[in-house]
């Protein structure tokens, strides 16, 4: 973690920007490549190749040591697949990609579940639901509030459908280190006050992970992969965004 929240000026939040809209365009090709038969090492591949073609240096790899340049978490995955030549998706499954990239020393960090195939309508909900939740936490990311008003906003949405909030994992401020304070839960915990006040100029990464059971988590034998304690699939919605006066903006959503 870098030591402290930092503003950004224009110039530093136009480079956030480059950042952030590759992010936002490899998510949208990787989309386009999901479906069955595919491994999720081919997403990797294709997905690297693409950040650098576009200038970019993935930022997820051989971070803390993590070996490929997305994360793909299948099914009741939550975070931090590893890609393999073994993990072939197959009809009815979803995958959780999550994806980062530096361009001029800035970063850009976003995820989405997308479907593979045809999947159970309860599924589809739980993909819809954790989407909203980013949005309903961005829209409180304005100058004035605290992180409590979007940790509330994604619970209280989350919940309302009977969802489960993961609360082992957590946003994070971003900028020139991938991972910055403060940290940005997606449920609240009186133990955590209001938390930070937010200011025009602040860049987090929203990051709603949302079950259909249980919020508590495993962890696979790879040091990396975090699934569901009770094997219930998994979401994940992630965008950069830039906190305003009166509304945040999105980095990482490319139409």
């Amino acid at each position: 973690m870098a030591e402290r929240i930092t503003i950004k000026s224009q110039t530093q939040l136009d480079k956030m920007r480059v950042a952030g809209r590759l992010v936002g365009e490899t998510l949208n090709l990787l989309e386009k490549l999901v479906e069955p038969g595919i491994t999720t090492y081919e997403l990797n591949h294709e997905a690297e190749a693409f950040i650098r073609k576009n200038g970019g240096i993935p930022s997820f790899l051989n971070y803390n040591g993590y070996p490929a340049s997305i994360c793909t978490s299948v099914n009741e995955q939550v975070v931090h697949g590893i890609p393999s030549k073994k993990v072939k998706l197959k009809d009815g499954d979803i995958i959780s990609i999550d994806c980062g990239a530096i361009v001029d020393g800035w970063h850009g960090d976003a995820a989405r579940t997308f479907s593979v195939g045809s999947i159970a309508p309860e599924v589809q909900k739980l993909i819809d639901v954790t989407r909203e939740c980013f949005f309903l936490g961005a829209e409180q990311a304005v100058e004035g509030n605290h992180l409590v008003d979007i940790a509330r906003a994604v619970e209280t949405h989350a919940k309302e459908h009977g969802f489960g909030v993961i609360r082992e994992m957590v946003g994070h401020g971003i900028g020139t280190h991938m991972h910055e304070p403060p940290e940005v839960p997606n449920y609240v915990d009186i133990r955590m006050g209001r938390g930070t006040r937010l200011t025009e100029g602040m860049t987090l990464a929203i990051e709603p992970m949302i079950s259909l059971g249980t919020w508590r988590l495993v962890f696979a034998d790879d040091g990396w992969t975090a699934s569901t304690a009770d094997g219930s699939m998994s979401a994940h919605y992630e965008n950069t965004i830039i906190v305003g006066k009166k509304s945040a903006e999105v980095l990482t959503l490319v139409q």
